[in-house]
Parts: structure tokens; C-alpha cells; sequence
């Protein structure tokens, strides 16, 4: 990504950015999945994008304890995390409704908050956040 400090006002910015981030992998990646986490400072700028997970055709292994360790000690007010569904289908899995549940809760005790969750393909995305899962 060319600027870092990038503000976040949309769920569209974070599309695009990992748009970005895609199209820089080569074919085989781009059919594997991909978990990010956004971190971001108190005024949505972005501090760090960190890709957690590199994972199968459908699968990414995503645990809380991993999704906030470098957000508590890089001292990240919020983060936004996202992911990409290969098969082109944005519409979130039951598995995927669950992790973000359990990120919710951690995010919680840690004063951390989880703003949104997105689901991305080539095509588009869905924000949890817009959608009211979170």
C-alpha cells in the first residue's frame, strides 16, 4: 500500500486496499484465502495491515489470540479485519459469522474494538458493520 497514514471513512477503502494488496499476488495465492487485520489509530488512520492468515480454497485459521497481539502491543485503538472468498461468493459463512463473534468479545476485554468485519471478492465486498452482524 502506497500511504500507510490512509484514513478509513468506508468500508470501500478497506476493499480497496486489499484489492490492491491481491492483485499483487500471483494467480496460485489469489485462490487461497487471505485474513487481514486493519490496525488503526484513535483517528481511523491506518497504523498497520498485517496479513494473519494465509489459508486453503476455503478455509483461513484465524484465532483471537493472534488477531490482537501485535494490536495491544503496537497499541492500536481499533482494527478492522477482512478476508477474501476466492469462490467470488460474499456472503458470510456461519464459520465466519462465529470467529467474528468471538473477535467481538475479546475485542471487548481488551478495549479494543472490532469495527467491522469484511468479506471481499474481486467484484465487492459485505461489511458485517453494514449488514448488522457486529
Amino acid at each position: 500500500m502506497k500511504d500507510k497514514t490512509k484514513i478509513v471513512f468506508t468500508p470501500k477503502t478497506i476493499w480497496d486496499i486489499t484489492k490492491e494488496l491481491l492483485e499483487a499476488e500471483d494467480e496460485v495465492d489469489r485462490d487461497k484465502e487471505h485474513f487481514w487485520v486493519f490496525h488503526l489509530d484513535v483517528r481511523n488512520r491506518i497504523k498497520l495491515i498485517d496479513l494473519l492468515s494465509f489459508g486453503t480454497l476455503n478455509s483461513s485459521l484465524v484465532h483471537p489470540r493472534e488477531v490482537f497481539t501485535r494490536a495491544v502491543g503496537d497499541r492500536s485503538a481499533q482494527i478492522i479485519v477482512c478476508h477474501n472468498h476466492p469462490s467470488g461468493e460474499r456472503v458470510p459463512s456461519n464459520k465466519d459469522i462465529g470467529i467474528t463473534k468471538r473477535l467481538v468479545r475479546a475485542g471487548t476485554l481488551l478495549g479494543i474494538e472490532l469495527i467491522d468485519h469484511l468479506v471481499i471478492t474481486v467484484t465487492g465486498y459485505t461489511s458485517f458493520k453494514e449488514k448488522r452482524l457486529i
